[in-house]
Formats: C-alpha cells, sequence, structure tokens
C-alpha cells in the first residue's frame, strides 16, 4: 500500500495493535461467522465502501469481515480522540485496509481525512454521526446517484438524517442501525454503560460510591450508565425533558429533576442526550467547587465549552494526564471538563467491550449486505433494520453464549393466529 492511500500516526504501532484486534476477535464470535459466511458467499463483492467510525480493535473486526465479503473499503475516524492509533496501523499492515485516522488530529486534518473517505466514491456508506454522508451531500453531489445506499450507527447520526430526510434534502436510503434491538437495547445500555463509567474513573481516580452523580438523558445509554453508576454506590440523579423517560426514571428509584436543580448538588455529571448545551452557563455558575464534568454523547457540543472559557478567569489545562482540565471561575470554584467534552468513553477508555459489539457490528456487516441486494427499491428514507436480521443475530449470540430458548407449538401458533376463541 502506497503512503498514499493512508494516514496513520506510527506504523511501529502495528504489532500491538495486531493483539488487541486478536484479542477483541476473541469475544466477537457472531462476527467470526458472518465473516466465515462472507468469504464464502462474497455479497459485497466489487462493491466500494466508505467507513466513518471510531477506528478501536472492534471496528477492525468489522472491516476485516467487510473486505472478507468482497469490499474495497476505505476508513476514517469518526472523532479526533477515539482512534486507536496501534489498530489504525495494524489495518494497514496486516489486513491491508486504507485507513485514514490519527488520534488528536486538529480540525482541518479530520475532514481532511474524511474527504479521503468520500474521494473513496463509495457504493455504500458506514456512519458515526453522520459526518460522511453530510460531506456527501454537501460537497461532493455528483457522487450520489452512485451510492446505493448508508449505514448509520449513532442516535445523534439518526437524528441528523430523519432532519435531512423532512427537509427533503435525503439523496439515498439509510438503515438506522442505532435503531435495532440487537444494538441500542445492549450496546447503547450495556457497552455505553459500562464504558462511560471506565471512561470517568480512568480520567479521574474518582470513588463513586457516596457520590452525586448526574445522568443528563435517560435513554438508552443513560439508563445504562444511571443502572451503572448506581450499582457502584452513587446517588444518582436523573434530567430529562420526555415526560414518559422521566417517569421511567423515577419508576426505576432515581431522583428526577430539571438541570438548574440537579447543578446544584451534582458531584458528577455526565451528558448523554445527542443535543446541543445541555450543560451551560446558568449550570456552570451553580457547581460545586471540583465538579466532574464529562459527556458520553457522539458530538463535543453537549455541554457548553466557549461559555465555559468564557466563565473561567483561569485554566490549568492536563491536570491529570491529557483527558481533564481544570476550569477556575471567578467564584473560585474549580469545574473538571474531561475530554475536551469529547466521548468520555473513547477518549479515556477503550470504548465498548468486544462482546456486546459483537452484536452490534454483526447487524451493521449484515445490514450492508441487505442494502447492497435492496437498496435501488428503497425510497431516500431512513429505515429500521430488517426484523429477519435481528432475529439472526440475537439468535447467533444466544448459541454462542449456550443458551437455548423455547419454541411456539402447533397449537400456540394457531392460537395467536385466530380471533374466535375467548372467554
Amino acid at each position: 500500500m502506497k503512503p498514499s492511500d493512508c494516514d496513520v500516526k506510527d506504523m511501529s504501532l502495528a504489532d500491538a495493535g495486531l493483539k488487541r484486534i486478536r484479542w477483541a476477535d476473541n469475544d466477537m464470535p457472531v462476527l467470526q461467522q458472518i465473516r466465515d459466511e462472507f468469504r464464502k458467499e462474497q455479497p459485497l463483492e466489487g462493491m466500494r465502501m466508505s467507513a466513518c467510525l471510531h477506528v478501536t480493535a472492534e471496528t477492525a473486526n468489522l472491516v476485516r469481515t467487510l473486505k472478507a465479503g468482497g469490499a474495497e473499503i476505505v476508513l476514517c475516524a469518526s472523532n479526533p480522540l477515539s482512534t486507536q492509533d496501534d489498530v489504525a496501523a495494524s489495518l494497514v499492515r496486516d489486513y491491508d485496509i486504507r485507513v485514514y485516522a490519527i488520534r488528536g488530529i486538529d480540525n482541518d486534518g479530520y475532514y481532511r481525512h474524511l474527504t479521503a473517505a468520500a474521494e473513496h466514491k463509495p457504493h455504500v456508506t458506514m456512519d458515526d454521526g453522520c459526518d460522511l454522508v453530510t460531506l456527501l451531500h454537501e460537497k461532493y453531489p455528483e457522487f450520489l446517484p452512485e451510492v446505493i445506499g448508508s449505514m448509520e450507527e449513532t442516535t445523534t447520526g439518526v437524528i441528523r438524517l430523519r432532519a435531512m430526510e423532512k427537509s427533503g434534502v435525503l439523496k439515498l436510503p439509510v438503515i438506522a442501525v442505532n435503531d435495532a434491538k440487537t444494538k441500542n437495547l445492549f450496546d447503547n445500555r450495556y457497552g455505553t454503560g459500562q464504558s462511560t463509567v471506565d471512561g470517568i474513573i480512568r480520567a479521574t481516580d474518582v470513588l463513586l460510591a457516596g457520590k452525586t452523580v448526574v445522568t443528563l438523558g435517560y435513554g438508552w445509554c443513560g439508563r445504562g450508565f444511571a443502572t451503572r453508576c448506581r450499582g457502584m454506590g452513587a446517588k444518582v440523579v436523573v434530567t430529562e425533558i420526555d415526560p414518559i423517560k422521566a417517569l421511567e426514571a423515577a419508576m426505576d428509584g432515581f431522583d428526577v429533576m430539571p438541570m438548574e436543580k440537579a447543578a446544584e448538588i451534582g458531584d458528577v455529571f455526565c451528558t448523554l442526550t445527542g443535543n446541543k448545551h445541555v450543560i451551560r452557563k446558568e449550570h456552570f455558575e451553580k457547581m460545586k467547587d471540583g465538579a466532574i464534568v464529562a459527556n458520553s454523547g457522539h458530538f463535543d457540543v453537549e455541554i457548553d465549552i466557549p461559555v465555559l472559557e468564557k466563565l473561567a478567569k483561569r485554566v490549568n489545562r492536563s491536570v491529570r494526564g491529557d483527558v481533564v482540565d481544570e476550569y477556575t471561575l471567578a467564584n473560585e470554584h474549580r469545574i473538571n471538563l474531561l475530554a475536551q467534552g469529547r466521548l468520555i468513553n473513547l477518549a479515556a477508555a477503550e470504548g465498548h467491550p468486544a462482546s456486546v459489539m459483537d452484536m452490534s457490528f454483526a447487524t451493521q456487516a449484515l445490514a450492508s449486505a441487505y442494502m447492497i441486494k435492496h437498496g435501488r427499491d428503497l425510497e431516500n428514507k431512513v429505515y429500521d433494520p430488517p426484523v429477519d436480521i435481528e432475529d439472526r443475530v440475537s439468535r447467533l449470540k444466544l448459541a454462542t453464549m449456550g443458551i437455548n430458548i423455547d419454541e411456539l407449538t402447533e397449537e400456540q401458533i394457531a392460537y395467536l393466529s385466530d380471533w374466535t376463541e375467548g372467554t
């Protein structure tokens, strides 16, 4: 591979990256089975694919699967702080994958990498935040007629895509892999829940027991995070805008209140909403001295960092490693911002455990094959993942866990399809 065909930090890291990829693969048996199937059946043969995803060991095993299925794939990072540089190097050296990803790259470099993925002229795209699809629509509309469709992995990305569909500007069909039950019920709840706690603890060494942890947002990610914090002994407060989710949080045993009130009592704050500026000026001004503020949403806009910069009379960068910045306000209260407001679970930890990404990426791989087969017949809309893919992935996962379940009897099937039998 020519140097111009990739941009990674350091190829000498490849040995460590290969070990990390293989370790993750051990815990991704469903994806292994699909990779073997793809290698035999070649459902992606001749397809150019561009993927804008977090470049981690788990993602490496996904792109290996896509390549095994016949795809010519280019991978770029979906976040400046989520790349595992050793994994990126190994993908280039050991698997001949074109990778454009460097941890900590600046904004210009990020979009240079994104442009390389777009200029691959993909037939199919995979996105984690909708940046690649957005770039294609805004800068490369001439490529869109060749794009069969896309897959979107995140809540934030699906929100953007549904806005594009509603505005009538979406020019390709998209499968919202994020909305798959095999993704959001497991990856978002168990994966984000555990990895977000992991990132906060690695960044700060905070003891959660006895602390008041404020969970902003009670979607599947918020549910997972709140539950795990409670399990570690924290007092958990939930803030919400959705009355149904707020009721659910209350009935799950959490305190629910507006952020204006929670800001006064919280020790640790974490945003998991997919929205903008959910922690802002009036909240910072009420926080305790030493408050810890983190984000586990896709983009770094959930915390109003520009206003925090303006409020601070002093900023002490990198007070603990390179992931904690201390902002001292006029009242001498210190606010500790983690990972520059970027995804704490990837910026300070290793992201989701491989076993849960096994389902998400198995669904992603099968969805890509489905899109190639059916995409030309779909409208330019955002679609839920096909039910048969969900069913297959969940059954495969159960089998790898050694779990069997019941099946309906003929009598039960007949009962469920008949309306005449009653009291």
